[in-house]
């Protein structure tokens, strides 16, 4: 069986905005639309966590009190939705 290629965060966004609009069009039949929004939940909560481990992978660069640039961590939610 081959593998399936994992979608990149950019793709995954791009899939999850076509089913939004997929799910405005009216005229869907119902089991459709349930596919269609699960799908999007999944893709939802993926990207949220890749976005969420991006973050965290950020870092501050700070110059020292001797001038040395150091590289520091970003606290874990530095970047939430409430800052």
């Amino acid at each position: 069986m081959a593998e399936k290629k994992k979608m990149s965060l950019e793709e995954a966004m791009a899939r999850l905005e076509g089913i939004v609009a997929e799910l405005e069009n009216e005229k869907l039949p119902l089991e459709k639309s349930l596919k269609l929004y699960e799908e999007g939940v999944k893709l939802a909560s993926r990207c949220a966590e890749e976005l969420e481990a991006a973050k965290r992978k950020i870092q501050i660069l700070q110059q020292g009190a001797d001038g040395q640039i150091e590289v520091v961590d970003v606290p874990e939610g530095t970047f939430s939705e409430e800052n």
